[in-house]
């Protein structure tokens, strides 16, 4: 279920299509200036660091000096790898550099991973003067001749691997965004929903049927746009996970760059305490080069979206608590964050009491967009597949993931939606944990900056993700020197 929250006024058809042309118009001329404005910051203004030149010299032909990132952020040059050796390479000369520094005591020079470059963390694919990581030539997708498996490089992105099962009647748990990349969502564990159903068999007539039970008339069910398709999950918990699992727990094994250049395989026979730690700790540990995942047979899946009028919130809300309660195993500039709460009707209603809040005061924020996301979180799905490191397996009851996606235009507006939307986070958290229905899992890839999922863990599983950052990186190249998602919380030189 999700809600869009927007301050602009209705308006007649004619003066949206207006609007509309207006707008892309606006767009298309803000984009072109924004690139002319880009394409003069020469990465030349930035002096090259020694480890810049001997990249460049070492590699020559996958190191570039040239402009291609967001405008705000550039980095001082981007290596591409063009093969895991390379990167391997690069990780060496890495953490020659890093040992130096912290030896003489100096900063660590700084750098940033980037697969499909998803997310909205700042940090996360991109640094600014330093060094960038791109991936996206490591994106083969080959399926195994037995049809149990399929090798997909962390370049590529989850649209790719679609395309190359759906060729052979199978599908993956994986992204419900086709462009979002592999890397960042699989070692995540989950990140941000797009579409919030998907329907298999009579369940798409039993949710009409509750929807029609809570008095929504059907001229309300407007624009049910009910789409048929063959394993194309359009980005977060997947379509399949009630089934499987999430994405992480169906990950029979990992190449991975660990921080002194060595390449090797986590698996549950091969570095077994790496290869938990995978699933759901992040770039803590090194750079995943590919991933070998379970496949299984799948036909048709349906999916949609359903939008629903303002005045039957209360009606969606109950609807959505009762779908989640009663179908434990067939539920088949931004900022992200995120609590989670268990499925609690009066819960759910502050919760979305709390998101018209936060829409109302941010309503002078220009271009600002607000979306409210329920995403169900049923025992089932942490007990499908391997064991993971989310701490999720021993839940005996469903959770909800709320999450907030905003946007607005105006960099001066950034400290007015992030504290707003923080509020919100904590009134909300406030009221579950008066209720009781509070619960401390995050989902790390739908985090603010300021939130720590690891925390939500338990303390347990996260004394084990330190313990494997001690064991696989010794000196704490990746806690301080590797820029986005979030650290373990231990010292760099552990």
């Amino acid at each position: 279920m999700f809600e869009k929250g927007v301050q602009s006024p209705a308006m007649g058809a004619g003066l949206v299509v207006g609007a509309i042309l207006i707008a892309i118009f606006l767009l298309f001329h803000r984009i072109q200036s924004s690139q002319v404005q880009f394409n003069e910051l020469n990465f030349a203004r930035f002096e090259r660091s020694v480890l810049s030149e001997e990249l460049a010299e070492t590699l020559p032909d996958s190191v570039f000096f040239d402009p291609e990132s967001e405008r705000e952020i550039v980095p001082q040059c981007i290596v591409r790898p063009r093969s895991v050796q390379e990167l391997a390479t690069t990780l060496t000369m890495l953490k020659r550099d890093y040992d130096t520094r912290i030896r003489t005591g100096g900063t660590p020079m700084v750098f940033a991973v980037r697969s499909g470059g998803h997310s909205p963390m700042p940090g996360s694919a991109n640094t600014h003067d330093r060094i960038v990581i791109d991936l996206r030539l490591l994106n083969e997708v080959v399926p195994s001749d037995d049809g149990l498996s399929v090798t997909f490089g962390t370049g590529a992105r989850w649209l790719d691997v679609y395309k190359a099962l759906d060729e052979r009647g199978l599908a993956v748990a994986g992204g419900r965004n086709s462009d979002v990349g592999v890397g960042g969502l699989t070692l995540g564990g989950k990140c941000s929903v797009s579409v919030p159903f998907v329907l298999k068999g009579d369940t798409k007539f039993r949710l009409m049927g509750l929807l029609d039970s809570f008095q929504i008339p059907s001229c309300d069910k407007v624009q049910l746009a009910v789409l048929m398709c063959t394993e194309m999950s359009p980005g977060g918990l997947s379509f399949f996970s009630p089934r499987v699992g999430f994405v992480c727990n169906n990950i029979l094994s990992y190449e991975i760059v660990l921080a002194n250049g060595i390449i090797t395989t986590a698996s549950e026979s091969t570095n077994p305490g790496l290869w938990r730690a995978l699933k759901g700790g992040s770039n803590n540990f090194g750079i995943v080069t590919s991933f070998v995942a379970r496949t299984f047979p799948s036909t048709n899946v349906w999916s949609g979206f359903l939008y629903m009028r303002g005045s039957k919130a209360d009606q969606m809300v109950r609807a959505f608590y009762q779908f989640t309660q009663d179908n434990p195993s067939t539920y088949d500039e931004q900022l992200f964050t995120t609590t989670t709460v268990k499925n609690d009707l009066g819960t759910l209603r502050e919760v979305h009491a709390a998101y018209k809040r936060g829409v109302l005061a941010l309503k002078l924020v220009t271009g600002m967009t607000w979306t409210l996301i329920l995403q169900p979180l049923l025992p089932v799905m942490a007990r499908k597949g391997q064991a993971d490191s989310q701490g999720l397996a021993g839940r005996t009851e469903p959770l909800v993931i709320v999450l907030f996606t905003v946007v607005w235009e105006r960099k001066t507006d950034d400290d007015l939606v992030h504290r707003t939307t923080r509020d919100i986070i904590d009134e909300i958290d406030e009221f579950a944990d008066v209720q009781g229905t509070a619960d401390p899992y995050r989902c790390l890839n739908d985090c603010a900056s300021w939130q720590n999922p690891f925390d939500g863990y338990g303390a347990e599983n996260k004394r084990f993700l330190q313990q494997m950052s001690k064991m696989y990186d010794a000196n704490g190249l990746f806690q301080r020197a590797c820029s986005g998602g979030f650290k373990l919380g231990i010292d760099g030189s552990h």
